[in-house]
């Protein structure tokens, strides 16, 4: 039986999963290494968007896949670890989902549905901001950036802990935890004990760890990736690009990006740091795989109940490969030191370990797209989606372009459900579109050459009309400068047409102007760097937690310089 012959009498359940940091061609589906035969499968039975953008960013994008909002409007403009203090507090950058702004949940409870959400949250962790405040009837959530994945410690001196919350508790993990095995053993918890609520469906948002930091999987996983990336990024790099012009990713011939300047070279590096790269990327890849085995356990459970058939599934990640080498971030040496962790070969991935794979893997593993998460260019917002369900189409791929904020509406328009439903007077309307009409045939794209669709997170934004994009991405990998592309042409972002087309240069730039002004979006300031904010606000948040034992030290201190002085003195 497939996905869309099953019984279709009862409105179908929905499915959203939500993978962390994954390229496009990180997806089986898209060409990647991972073993992942259950998300194959849903590609197999629905529809690949090669076309598909979302934001450079992990809060942003889930605000805008849960309520179909330009994150502008949501209050997640950015995230909470890379804002300047001149854009605290102000509107759209609560960074908490504001007043007016719904969910799917809320549409959907509204309609019936039952619903639950298991996995990272990150959109605050006030009760009023937890997904119990929006829409979910039972949820387990993370309200950080990310966490340990085989126990409750955080990944970085950001967090004092894992902030985790069952409902409107804070929650405490089991010993036997594993996140990708969690998320979906909780969520079975939660949809098996509201059977009583008889012929509900239910609405189940999946909110994947993998393959955020701390990558971690467990050894039977990692070891099928043992060797694969021995050759290294560049081997890698090369690969992806070669096979995304067989696959039609991208058109035949098309160039890749030079690497950085400021990037490795794979045969610089000593033999012991070439086999810790590798084995860091095998982690990578084995964390996918162990993520995919979750989501078919899943998937068998629904079927043994006779609910997989009327399942609409939605499967995407929220921005592109992350590039940040956590145990190599200046001035995080210290606490790496302190925190207990290792990043050892023989037990990469293990309970204990914290690694990451650095900007040259993730350069590679955006490939054939240019540069990484935190980036407009397409490394960074060009992402796997994958959409099946009963009554649509099998087998798909479609190439047109697409949104983050076009999921919610996809999804009520396949569900009947009008976009204000239930929705009271003063809520802040869906921008995104629905994708039901390139699904099924009826249109070949829903943003037509005259339409400009824009993004923007901490300073780094696109704006996508017709075959161009207009981009801009500030340091430490971009330079601020605005730049044209024709991606017909030219997908990996190699090279700046806007001296040679200054008229759709100057059109586009207006585009840009009016969304900026529509959508309240902020200019960043003079000099910024997400990375130098990343430092900036973690020793902030440290001073401002840890403010009573640093004045006992500055006192001991100042004590100790008075005896010293009374001494010398004497």
């Amino acid at each position: 039986m497939t996905l869309a012959q099953g019984d279709t009498s009862r409105r179908p359940n929905v499915v959203m999963i939500m993978v962390d940091d994954a390229g496009l061609m990180d997806f089986a589906p898209f060409g990647g290494e991972a073993h992942m035969p259950n998300i194959q499968k849903l590609a197999d039975e629905g529809t690949r968007f090669t076309g598909y953008r979302t934001s450079p960013l992990c809060a942003p994008s889930r605000a805008m896949f849960l309520t179909g909002i330009d994150n502008h409007r949501t209050g997640i403009a950015s995230i909470p670890e890379v804002l300047p203090k001149e854009h605290e507090g102000k509107p759209g950058y609560s960074m908490v989902l504001e007043p007016g702004v719904k969910t799917i949940a809320d549409r959907l409870r509204d309609s019936g549905y039952r619903t639950y959400m298991t996995g990272k949250w990150h959109l605050g962790e006030k009760v009023s901001d937890l997904p119990v405040s929006h829409g979910f009837d039972r949820s387990f959530a993370l309200a950080a950036s990310g966490a340990d994945n085989w126990e409750q410690r955080p990944y970085m001196p950001y967090y004092e802990t894992a902030p985790w919350f069952e409902d409107d508790q804070p929650a405490t993990l089991p010993e036997d935890f594993y996140s990708s095995k969690f998320i979906v053993d909780k969520m079975m918890e939660y949809i098996g004990d509201e059977d009583h609520e008889g012929n509900k469906p239910f609405l189940a948002y999946l909110a994947f760890q993998a393959i955020h930091v701390p990558i971690q999987a467990p050894r039977e996983f990692t070891e099928h990736y043992e060797g694969v990336y021995d050759q290294g990024w560049h081997a890698l790099r090369e690969a992806r690009w070669q096979k995304a012009q067989s696959l039609g990713l991208i058109p035949e011939g098309v160039p890749l990006a030079e690497m950085p300047e400021q990037l490795r070279e794979w045969d610089q590096l000593t033999d012991q740091e070439r086999r810790y790269y590798s084995k860091a990327m095998a982690v990578n890849a084995g964390m996918l795989e162990a993520m995919d085995h979750h989501v078919g356990r899943f998937m068998a459970w629904l079927a043994s109940r006779g609910e997989l058939d009327n399942t609409i599934f939605v499967v995407t990640s929220d921005n592109g490969p992350e590039f940040n080498d956590v145990i190599h971030s200046p001035g995080v040496d210290l606490w790496f030191a302190t925190s207990g962790y290792r990043h050892d070969i023989e037990t990469m991935g293990e309970k204990g370990s914290l690694v990451s794979i650095g900007p040259e893997w993730a350069l590679a593993g955006a490939s054939p797209s240019n540069l990484f998460k935190f980036h407009s260019t397409d490394g960074g917002i060009r992402v796997p989606l994958i959409i099946a369900g009963p009554k649509m189409p099998k087998g798909q791929i479609q190439k047109s372009l697409s949104m983050v904020t076009d999921i919610v509406p996809t999804v009520l328009d396949y569900l009947q459900i009008p976009s204000d439903a239930g929705i009271e007077t003063g809520s802040v309307s869906i921008t995104g579109r629905s994708l039901k009409p390139v699904i099924n045939g009826e249109a070949e794209h829903i943003y037509g050459p005259d339409d400009a669709v824009a993004i923007e997170v901490a300073g780094n934004a696109a704006l996508f009309k017709g075959q161009y994009k207009l981009t801009r991405n500030l340091p430490a990998y971009g330079d601020g400068q605005w730049r044209l592309y024709d991606l017909g042409k030219d997908p990996g972002e190699t090279q700046d047409i806007s001296e040679a087309n200054p008229a759709v240069f100057e059109e586009l730039m207006a585009d840009y102007k009016v969304y900026t002004e529509d959508f309240g979006v902020l200019e960043m300031p003079e000099g910024y760097n997400a990375v130098d904010q990343i430092m900036s606000n973690i020793v902030r948040k440290m001073l401002a937690s840890n403010w009573f034992l640093i004045s006992i030290g500055i006192g001991l201190l100042f004590l100790a310089v008075v005896f010293t002085y009374r001494r010398i003195r004497a």
